[in-house]
């Protein structure tokens, strides 16, 4: 077999890693398969060939799956980021719910007898509260789409199409190709009505649009954050001072949407969009939005402020129901100290407070801490302690003899997990319970397996919170044996 060679009447078994669907040869190779889903029979053009398994994608689709369902979005198979789309809701939960089994069993040796079935997403479109779209000097174009301008302008198939200004997304691995997004069912409006004013504000005014590849042009991306309170923040990046564009651009969203109330700028002239050693300008209204979520004893609810390099967990809603599991996990009693690892700005410190004798929260960037002060006292909290450091650095002995030795460690680390030194530091602490939420179960598997030395899981709960995605939220509580 070769690249490009077809193989034909393949019947799809199950899901596997990345989105991607998972059929055993009869010599014995795995194929990996992008777009198909279980239980379809379809054609398959090889894209990869290795020793053991063989990559390919669907071309055709002979027999669909009783699993299906009809996208809902125009850009699926486009778009990386709802990859799903074409399987039910409840199939998805059950695949993400066997991702934790899977690698909980074969990373981290857990047993799964305790894992609960998987929590559904209240919401299953318009759930992000935050979405970042990207300018580009030149729209990616799909085939039909290039033949079909083409034919409207009367052009060769040998000729060049002018460039098409674009504001959406990038395609998957593609750093230089984005396509216009039309619709996004991710955001609830007026997300797609702010984004489509934008563009057309820009273009009417011939504003230049970021080229990728060249480095040139002014206008970089969009960030839009929402908040269950109501308001909104717009975040605007460009790569050089000319307020003749940029205030358009912000005066018009101030003028059609007053949901609107905090709208920045940040000027960028770096080869990447990353903004958090950057300065932002609050050109009108606040410099934040505050986030509302309901305390897990139902007595109030908590204030939380995000302002534009703050991180928020993406689905509001969801948020709680996950912070809600871990407090549960926890159950605290009122007279414990606690460790809240990778606490971001003091949202799983601020959750759980109330239950503790007192929380100490530990993180890398100084600027959550900075937020993470700020929140406790937005909400009457004086139980909570921040420090912020590398993590593997500043969770040390020292810091454990001058800070006191928990009784409980919440960690929700990012994608990577915990650094090893870290599990070993926790292993040194000994707290009677550890309590981990995790968006990689991956890596969460890796490091149950160092804690395990001292370590039993007694509970374990997925969460979904970004549906038609493959991710997977993920809580185990574990106790000292």
């Amino acid at each position: 077999m070769k690249k490009g060679d077809i193989l034909a009447d393949i019947v799809v078994e199950t899901m596997a890693a990345e989105g991607k669907c998972l059929s055993r040869l009869e010599e014995g190779r795995v194929l990996f398969i992008e777009g198909a889903a279980p239980g379809d029979t379809v054609d398959v053009q090889l894209t990869r060939i290795k020793s053991n398994f063989l990559e390919g994608k669907a071309v055709a689709i002979t027999k669909f799956s009783s699993h299906r369902t009809d996208p809902f979005c125009k850009h699926f198979g486009m778009c990386g980021g709802c990859k799903w789309q074409h399987l039910n809701y409840e199939q998805q939960l059950q695949y993400k719910q066997q991702q934790v089994v899977d690698n909980l069993e074969r990373i981290g040796g857990v047993s799964v007898k305790n894992i609960r079935s998987i929590i559904p997403s209240a919401d299953i479109k318009h759930y992000r509260n935050k979405l970042d779209y990207t300018f580009s000097a030149q729209r990616w174009l799909t085939r039909d789409q290039l033949e079909e301008r083409k034919a409207k302008q009367a052009l060769t198939p040998d000729d060049i199409l002018p460039f098409e200004p674009a504001l959406g997304y990038h395609l998957p691995s593609f750093f230089d190709k984005v396509f216009d997004v039309e619709e996004c069912f991710l955001q609830p409006e007026p997300s797609n009505a702010i984004r489509l004013l934008v563009k057309k504000i820009a273009l009417e005014n011939q504003m230049e649009f970021f080229d990728l590849r060249k480095q040139t042009g002014y206008l970089r991306t969009i960030t839009l954050r929402t908040a269950s309170s109501g308001e909104m923040m717009v975040i605007l990046q460009v790569t050089s001072d000319k307020p003749e564009w940029h205030e358009k651009i912000l005066q018009g969203i101030a003028d059609h949407f007053p949901q609107v109330t905090s709208l920045n700028y940040v000027i960028n002239a770096k080869r990447n969009d990353t903004f958090h050693d950057l300065t932002i300008v609050c050109w009108k209204g606040l410099p934040y939005i505050t986030e509302e979520m309901q305390k897990p004893d139902g007595s109030g609810v908590l204030k939380f402020r995000v302002g534009p390099k703050s991180f928020y967990q993406t689905n509001s809603k969801q948020a709680y129901t996950l912070y809600e599991v871990a407090w549960k996990m926890a159950d605290l009693k009122g007279d414990e100290l606690v460790y809240d690892l990778y606490t971001g700005t003091g949202t799983i410190a601020s959750f759980v407070a109330a239950n503790a004798k007192k929380v100490v929260g530990l993180e890398y960037v100084k600027a959550a801490i900075d937020d993470a002060k700020i929140n406790a006292s937005l909400n009457g909290i004086s139980n909570t302690d921040f420090y912020a450091g590398d993590m593997k650095d500043l969770l040390n002995e020292s810091f454990l003899n001058e800070h006191g030795r928990p009784d409980v460690i919440i960690t929700d680390p990012p994608r990577a997990g915990m650094h090893e030194d870290v599990c070993n530091m926790l292993l040194q602490a000994a707290p009677k319970k550890i309590v981990y939420v995790s968006c990689n179960p991956a890596t969460q598997a890796r490091d149950l397996k160092i804690l395990s030395q001292k370590y039993e899981v007694v509970d374990i709960q997925p969460v979904d919170m970004f549906p038609h995605t493959t991710h997977v939220e993920n809580v185990v509580s574990m106790i000292l044996r």
